[in-house]
């Protein structure tokens, strides 16, 4: 039996990790929400999102927190890539951040397959991060 991927963004700062999914068999990229900025809530995360059937693919962007989520992920067995921001692609107009747009992104260039799949997926975040703050 074939497993489904799941892509999972992180968003990570010292003291929670903003999350979305992006499930392999659909186009959909959802905000989950945040966790905790420890270790113990991101192995809670990951038995939450874990099934039998599911591979997960975790990345984030590299910054300040360093490489100790990588490390702690690897030794746990699961598939971590650590981005670039550079490497982040983004249109030059859209210098707004947040947090669920960041971890949108992350997901995007491993996920999306094309420019127009990837601008699609854009527009829709935008229309989701305007929907938070109503």
């Amino acid at each position: 039996m074939k497993k489904s991927v799941h892509y999972i963004g992180l968003d990570v700062h010292k003291e929670t990790i903003a999350v979305a999914i992006a499930p392999g068999n659909t186009a959909e990229v959802r905000h989950y929400g945040n966790v905790g900025g420890t270790l113990e809530a991101l192995d809670k995360l990951i038995k939450k999102l874990s099934t039998q059937d599911v591979e997960l693919r975790l990345v984030y962007e590299a910054g300040p927190c360093g490489y100790v989520i990588y490390r702690h992920l690897k030794q746990r067995g699961f598939h971590c890539q650590v981005v670039a921001p550079s490497l982040i692609p983004k249109k030059a107009s859209d210098r707004v951040k947040t947090d669920a747009r960041g971890e949108y992104l992350r997901i995007c260039p491993d996920y999306l397959n094309s420019r127009s799949e990837l601008e699609a997926a854009a527009a829709h975040i935008a229309g989701l991060i305007e929907g938070e703050r109503v």
